[in-house]
């Protein structure tokens, strides 16, 4: 395995400990605190599927969470960790924000309806992912999400517009905006101009300006504001590999209006949060605008004592992990609900003559017809997941991995 080339911010992220006695060592030792200490703990939630995982993996620099097209892969949260000069990030990834009525029918525990509410508990931020690619829930936030967000007014939010290099016609990222925003950002009324012609599904170059109607006494305090505008007007583009950042300067957060606090029957005819402090549009898979985002985020942390050394990079021990990956090949090549009844059972974990980690489990299917496809003809399907899982845990954990994966039916 060969370490990654350090993201815009100059970070070689820590690979996670083999071992759990080293993991646990690593959690339960005393955080080696800078001089001036500052952290800052965010909640990323959002619908099924909405690129949660896969943003906090680009965050932290190593994939430490499953992803997969299938809804629900992550399936309880865990914490990430980003270490970066004196400034500790703790990142609350949680399963998508789901109905009980769901959560019945994906087998889902419990924790799946109650970890996001936890997570928001801790948080100093709260990142709301909405996937503009998916033309069916891109317009309005889900009544999960919603509900979420009113009962913790008190904590800032932030929304995250992700999937921007799968659309076409860039002009829906401004009507997206008004729409989820309620026409309101940091307490006061958006306003939208651009250059965009709706008949045009051409992906182009053009402006795109998102700015706020502010009070001129405040003019001389957002010059970070006004700076980025100037710039749309010069001709700033949205296209494929240039994302615009859609904000205020945080440097007038604390003049909003105190966040009000809305009942159920105002979210019935509500389609967006009208308290969001900023708003951040990225390519999450392909990392586009995540370092100004995670820049955002650095800046925004408070003096404070860091809650985990800096070697932790995640909270989850390093067999989590593992099973986490390997289910996230599983929800890829297995159909429908077949992958949501293995069971995975870990049978060896020990590290090899070479010192490579050995590693063999076991996957328990509910029927013989689920065995054969996990199989797959001639083996193809279970090699493939155990090529491609033991790869993403080098990555992991930088050291070789030999992964043996076995099926049977559960008795």
């Amino acid at each position: 395995p060969t370490e990654k080339p350090s993201n815009a911010l100059g970070q070689h992220p820590p690979p996670v400990a083999t071992s759990k006695k080293e993991q646990d060592r690593l959690l339960q030792n005393q955080p080696d605190q800078p001089q001036n200490p500052k952290v800052l703990r965010i909640a990323i939630i959002g619908a099924p599927n909405a690129g949660k995982s896969t943003l906090s993996n680009q965050l932290l620099g190593r994939k430490v969470f499953p992803v997969s097209q299938k809804v629900h892969t992550t399936r309880c949260k865990a914490r990430g960790v980003v270490t970066y000069e004196d400034t500790q990030l703790i990142i609350l990834d949680t399963p998508g924000l789901t109905s009980p009525f769901k959560a019945k029918r994906h087998k889902l525990d419990e924790a799946m309806l109650t970890d996001p509410w936890d997570s928001m508990k801790h948080a100093d931020l709260v990142l709301v992912l909405v996937d503009v690619s998916d033309h069916w829930t891109r317009n309005c936030l889900s009544k999960e999400v919603l509900k979420c967000l009113s009962h913790f007014p008190h904590i800032p939010s932030v929304l995250v517009l992700n999937k921007v290099d799968l659309l076409k016609k860039k002009f829906i990222l401004l009507e997206l905006v008004t729409q989820l925003t309620e026409g309101i950002v940091n307490g006061r009324k958006l306003e939208v101009r651009s250059e965009f012609k709706h008949t045009s599904s051409s992906s182009a170059k053009s402006p795109l300006q998102v700015t706020q109607a502010c009070p001129p006494e405040n003019r001389a305090r957002e010059s970070h504001c006004l700076q980025e505008t100037d710039q749309a007007q010069e001709g700033c583009s949205l296209d494929n590999s240039s994302y615009m950042r859609a904000s205020e300067s945080s440097l007038v957060t604390e003049e909003a209006q105190a966040p009000k606090r809305y009942g159920s029957r105002d979210l019935k005819n509500m389609k967006g949060w009208p308290c969001f402090q900023e708003i951040f549009m990225l390519a999450a898979l392909h990392g586009e605008e995540v370092d100004t985002l995670k820049r955002y985020l650095l800046m925004r942390a408070k003096p404070g004592p860091w809650e985990f050394h800096s070697g932790v990079l995640t909270s989850q021990s390093p067999q989590e992990i593992c099973d986490n990956i390997i289910r996230e090949k599983i929800l890829e090549y297995l159909p429908r609900e077949v992958p949501y009844g293995v069971i995975q059972v870990t049978e060896m974990w020990e590290e090899g003559p070479s010192g490579e980690l050995v590693i063999v489990q076991n996957l328990l299917v509910p029927r013989k017809s689920h065995m054969m496809m996990l199989i797959g003809r001639g083996g193809k399907v279970i090699s493939r997941i155990a090529q491609e899982a033991s790869q993403d845990l080098m990555n992991v954990f930088l050291c070789d991995v030999r992964l043996k994966l076995k099926v049977d039916v559960k008795s």
